[in-house]
């Protein structure tokens, strides 16, 4: 049942990234726009991951994972039937609230039943659920798109979304923690926490337009830094805040969510912009596309679990900061690229890529559930989750801003809506330099990774 939601969640992100050039084309919208369709998902999920995760602790995971099923399902049919991009846009924002529900609760759930010896083998298969997902996305998403509108990628999870859920509530063990107190969950935190990064994402998607010392991008930013204080003023008085002060002074907790979120910000920047650079300049039909996006996850899905199983024997040291920089050199070959005619000098690219990210992810999400104390599991599982998803939102944004600022700078002031082969001397910088920015803010977190130490119990 845990293992359906999240793949679910996973085959739902993939799937809309490989279909965005056909959303952007039949909606007509600009690619500052139509990001917001994968950004305010993961937003959303970013936002309340911390909240849902307070919330299992106190209502019961099983509560909280089967409600998610629920809202998640309802979403996808409001995204199917929308007919323009702000329509879409709000539907993926209620999806993402579902969407929120079950990620917070999963590696809760697994560390509920295995024990602190298998646990790193249990982080290597929800990996591996999550890569089934991402891998599955690409592929199905072509495969969908090829046949069918876009719309019906949203169609599919309806009726799994439903049994399933259904069948989370009669199957699941229901962990009922603090169910006497309703009044511990920390309404203030998440109102702030939700207000923290939305205004700077859309000052940062939209600056290129604005100017970066416009009145505009100046005001969000603003707003930004003032509930992020709000943020933390509130967290420091609440007597059961969403991110718990112990949690932060563990430093194997705080380094390795730090090196996971920075890794995702690397790895969307990536998985954001090759869907367009395959299907825009290089000419790939959309399934063509979604079989060379499969590549990075195949390799996540083949040695995610084997790195976890590893990481118990010999820590997670080494393996997360040596994933760390198979990453960024993957990713530094990515920007390299040229418009191809064979598909070969991607995937071999995106391989690398794939089997950085497994190395770093089971052993890194291990030590970080190893090391907090059990009645906070929930909070900790929010806390990962939503670096996660915090870093796929921030790389998905400063991929759209960096491809967005150098492609209108070259192109005289266009706005992207539908590629020409007459762009191309304006979008390949663009892309070259947006995947530049991600391979860098990897680097930036090999330190991190390596100078985290490693504790006794590894």
């Amino acid at each position: 049942m845990v293992a359906i939601g999240v793949f679910m969640s996973t085959l739902d992100g993939s799937i809309v990234n490989i279909a965005l050039p056909a959303i952007m084309k039949n909606l007509n919208a600009q690619l500052s726009t139509i990001e917001w369709v994968t950004m305010v998902y993961l937003l959303i999920v970013s936002s309340l991951l911390l909240s849902f995760g307070r919330l299992s602790d106190i209502r019961g995971r099983r509560w909280v994972y089967s409600r998610g099923l629920a809202i998640f399902s309802v979403g996808s049919l409001f995204c199917g039937i929308s007919y323009t991009a702000a329509w879409l846009i709000f539907s993926r924002a209620f999806q993402g609230f579902g969407a929120a529900m079950i990620m917070s609760c999963t590696p809760a759930l697994m560390a509920d039943v295995f024990p602190v010896s298998e646990r790193g083998k249990a982080m290597g298969l929800v990996g591996m659920v999550v890569a089934s997902g991402l891998t599955l996305g690409p592929a199905i998403g072509g495969w969908l798109l090829s046949y069918f509108s876009w719309q019906f990628i949203f169609y599919i999870n309806v009726p799994i979304g439903i049994i399933t859920g259904i069948f989370a509530t009669k199957l699941l063990r229901g962990t009922k923690a603090d169910i006497s107190h309703p009044e511990a969950f920390d309404w203030p935190g998440t109102f702030f926490l939700l207000f923290c990064a939305s205004p700077f994402l859309l000052a940062l998607t939209h600056a290129y337009q604005w100017g970066y010392t416009s009145t505009q991008t100046l005001s969000l930013l603003l707003v930004s830094l003032l509930a992020t204080l709000g943020f933390i003023r509130t967290e420091i008085q609440s007597p059961h805040p969403l991110i718990q002060p112990l949690l932060l002074k563990i430093r194997l907790f705080t380094f390795p969510v730090i090196s996971a979120m920075i890794l995702f910000i690397g790895l969307f920047t990536m998985v954001f912009l090759m869907p367009f650079f395959l299907m825009q300049p290089c000419g790939f039909s959309v399934r063509q596309a979604g079989l060379i996006m499969v590549t990075p996850f195949v390799f996540l899905s083949v040695f995610s679990p084997l790195a976890g199983a590893l990481s118990d024997r010999i820590g997670s040291q080494m393996l997360c900061t040596v994933g760390m920089v198979i990453l960024s050199i993957g990713l530094f070959l990515l920007s390299q690229l040229m418009p191809l005619t064979s598909p070969f000098p991607a995937v071999w690219r995106l391989a690398i890529v794939g089997f950085g990210i497994s190395i770093f992810n089971a052993p890194n999400s291990s030590l970080i559930m190893s090391s907090v104390p059990p009645k906070y599991m929930g909070v900790a599982s929010g806390t990962v989750a939503t670096a996660r998803n915090l870093g796929m939102v921030i790389g998905i944004a400063i991929a759209g801003t960096v491809f967005n600022t150098v492609f209108h700078t070259l192109s005289g002031g266009i706005h992207l809506k539908s590629y020409l082969p007459a762009l191309e001397s304006a979008y390949m910088p663009a892309f070259r330099y947006a995947m530049l920015s991600g391979c860098m803010v990897v680097m930036i977190g090999i330190p991190i990774t390596f100078f985290r130490g490693s504790g006794g119990g590894e």
